[in-house]
């Protein structure tokens, strides 16, 4: 079975049990039914009212009501890596987050996403909320916010670079011959990036520099696009880069966070 795609409004005919609705207009069965619906790929938006993800099989659906579903089995039967909770702070959570995990989910599914496992970590006591982003294929730590309030403040934070993020990194060739001035001060998609970093040590034999970065802004790719326009591409990055490839896959990882508590006004350093 390939992608399914449904996106149907509900009439007066139609079953109002959203599972009978689902086995009804499709041929899926009602247990993978469930299981999707569990693993976030089911929506549902009610007149006047946001869409939203529907996880609850004996939910109740009303005529005029529009559920989209949007089922790919092979993401289905995934078994993500699970992150770890390093701090609950009421406010905000400080998780580790493993290489091949999500940051957030898509119309598909966000079972392999941290926000799913935030949620599931707090048994939903919290509507999680991502304030940043870390790719899929990087590990590291990341905030996680509570409230709309807590997101709002660590959003501003971000934006206006009062948060301190430190990645470590292997990188093809010896940075410190081929861009001795350590920072990287070169535009991405039009907009200034300044990407600082400092080289811990060159493997002669392997030719690859272990180095410490720390970022000035937050583009799209920074440090992996930055690094690949120098010269020296991340190793294992898969999507940036020549040479550089491996099997262990991409290494770069964030290791630190540094800022003041926007509810406690006490610095804050995050280190894995």
């Amino acid at each position: 079975m390939s992608k399914i795609i449904l996106k149907q409004y509900v009439t007066s005919t139609d079953p109002q049990i959203i599972s009978d609705f689902l086995s009804l207009k499709t041929d899926i069965s009602k247990i993978k039914i469930k299981k999707a619906m569990n693993n976030g790929s089911v929506w549902l938006k009610r007149k006047n009212k946001k869409q939203i993800r529907i996880r609850k099989a004996t939910t109740n659906i009303l005529p005029g009501d529009y559920v989209e579903l949007y089922y790919d089995e092979s993401l289905q039967n995934i078994s993500p890596p699970e992150s770890k909770c390093l701090s609950d702070n009421i406010h905000y959570s400080v998780w580790h987050k493993p290489s091949g995990l999500m940051s957030q989910g898509t119309m598909f599914g966000d079972h392999c996403s941290i926000l799913y496992q935030a949620e599931r970590f707090f048994s939903y006591k919290y509507k999680i909320f991502l304030v940043h982003r870390l790719d899929r294929e990087v590990e590291g730590v990341m905030v996680l916010a509570h409230s709309k309030e807590a997101a709002a403040k660590f959003s501003i934070l971000f934006k206006n670079n009062q948060i301190i993020k430190t990645y470590r990194a292997s990188v093809l060739g010896n940075v410190n011959e081929k861009y001795p001035c350590n920072t990287i001060n070169l535009p991405l998609d039009g907009k200034e990036a300044i990407t600082e970093f400092k080289v811990i040590h060159y493997d002669f034999d392997k030719n690859s520099s272990i180095i410490d970065i720390t970022i000035k802004t937050g583009r799209f790719h920074q440090i992996r696009r930055h690094f690949d326009m120098i010269g020296c591409p991340v190793i294992g990055d898969p999507k940036y880069g020549k040479g550089n490839k491996s099997l262990e896959g991409i290494m770069l990882k964030a290791i630190g966070l540094k800022f003041l508590c926007p509810f406690l006004r006490k610095d804050v350093i995050i280190e894995i």
